[in-house]
């Protein structure tokens, strides 16, 4: 399998695509599919994630930030950054917003992905809202007249830890495996360790659960292996005709 060289995180071209999350490892689980197929589909993808997890039970954040540079190879990203966010603090003020809304204005993605703005971790959900915010934010000309505005035209939450009904799955068929791949490039998570012992299922486990989550979000659209996801505009269809998904 072929993988890109090594990132060059300073000079880069304005992204298709950039996934948001406040974790290492939590894009790989819940957008890796869809950034994967439109890395291949020739679109420019990258990822952003907030903290290092330094608060995280395995792991050093220096460990996890190299880890996601091995994911984001295996995911064909054209970029990827850790802005070293505090872990387990993330709160959505000012000066955070700001950070980020400079890193929109910098790449310039026309998607943004960010997670389901309701979890059970607060980084998580403060991650949706941060990301939102910056995203609107980065628009606004007279905020930081040192840097061009920029607003990305879509943001879309991967909702694959929420219990809603998507607005639309992604088929990832071609691309679970490799999806997988990236997420176990995280061996500090994911590879046999006495911490947390108690705490993380083994790796085989986590493989068969996130196996079954895509196989149940691809049969509601006919295939094998599905990512779902949730808008909160109306969807626009344009030829009844080349809908996909039969009703019978």
């Amino acid at each position: 399998m072929f993988y890109p060289p090594a990132l060059d995180l300073e000079n880069v071209a304005p992204l298709d695509v950039l996934a948001i999350a406040a974790h290492p490892d939590d894009i790989e689980q819940t957008c890796g599919g869809a950034l994967l197929k439109m890395s291949a589909m020739g679109y420019r993808t990258g990822a952003l994630d907030l903290t290092a997890g330094d608060m995280g039970t395995r792991g050093t954040p220096e460990r996890r930030i190299e880890e996601s540079r091995a994911a984001a190879r295996i995911l064909g990203l054209a970029f990827r950054e850790n802005l070293r966010m505090p872990d387990a603090r993330l709160e959505n003020n000012i000066s955070l917003r700001l950070t980020l809304m400079a890193v929109v204005r910098r790449l310039k993605p026309r998607v943004v992905i960010l997670p389901y703005w309701e979890a059970r971790h607060p980084d998580h959900y403060y991650a949706s809202i941060l990301g939102f915010e910056a995203s609107f934010l980065a628009g606004i000309r007279k905020l930081d007249d040192q840097s061009e505005p920029h607003r990305p035209f879509k943001v879309v939450y991967a909702s694959l830890y929420a219990n809603v009904q998507p607005s639309f799955v992604v088929d990832i068929t071609p691309h679970f495996d490799q999806r997988m791949e990236s997420l176990f490039a995280y061996e500090s998570q994911y590879g046999e360790s006495p911490d947390g012992a108690g705490l993380f299922p083994k790796r085989e486990e986590i493989y068969d659960r996130l196996r079954s989550i895509a196989r149940f979000y691809g049969n509601l659209i006919g295939v094998k292996y599905g990512e779902p996801y949730v808008v909160k505009e109306t969807m626009r269809v344009d030829d009844l005709v080349t809908m996909g998904v039969r009703t019978f």
